[in-house]
């Protein structure tokens, strides 16, 4: 579901009014604002979607092979996704696998018939971050952006801790958009009556 306005220069405009500096329209301009945030911006939105195994940035594909293969201890290579952060997972027929990334492959020991497939984060748009991570997000460029153009590492300290607690909250909020885990009680019941 896309937010309304959010989009980079938004974020870090807004992360920019929180450490009392101008905001920006742009990331091209001369001001030492867009100089900072062109240079962080990207980093920090990549570190916050590393930062936890986020639902709304989740994505799953089935992974192409590749004709060449490994010099040594693997089987097969495929291309990961182009739009891949970070790699959680894959998986044959559900059965997770294991694997080794090199560079913008990965390598396994699978068969040429097995349909090998990713879970992992990749890199969501703006307008499709939900408003617990982009506040998360904003304080922890405003954590960046008062120590570079601020200069005060009291404030950088402040924004460190509130990204530090928004991120915590974003997280248990984010965790709650997946079906519930049901516990199986009945071992317990079966011990209890025994």
């Amino acid at each position: 579901m896309p937010s309304v306005a959010n989009s980079d220069i938004d974020i870090a405009s807004r992360a920019l009014i929180l450490i009392g500096a101008e905001p920006i329209t742009s990331f091209t301009s001369t001001s030492t604002e867009a100089t900072v945030a062109n240079n962080i911006y990207e980093d920090v939105v990549q570190a916050a979607l590393c930062a936890s195994r986020w639902r709304f940035a989740t994505n799953q594909a089935e992974l192409n092979m590749l004709t060449e293969t490994p010099t040594g201890r693997f089987e097969k290579a495929y291309q990961l996704p182009s739009d891949l952060v970070m790699l959680h997972a894959l998986t044959v027929n559900d059965n997770v696998i294991e694997y080794n990334i090199y560079g913008s492959k990965v390598y396994t020991d699978t068969s040429s018939a097995d349909s090998v497939v990713a879970d992992y984060t990749y890199r969501v748009g703006e307008e499709y971050f939900p408003s617990y991570f982009t506040v998360a997000v904003q304080h922890a460029l405003a954590a960046m952006f008062a120590v570079s153009i601020a200069r005060d590492d009291q404030l950088a300290s402040l924004f460190e801790n509130k990204a530090a607690r928004t991120m915590q909250q974003a997280k248990t909020l984010d965790s709650q958009q997946q079906t519930t885990r049901k516990l199986v009680t009945s071992r317990f019941i079966s011990e209890r009556r025994s």
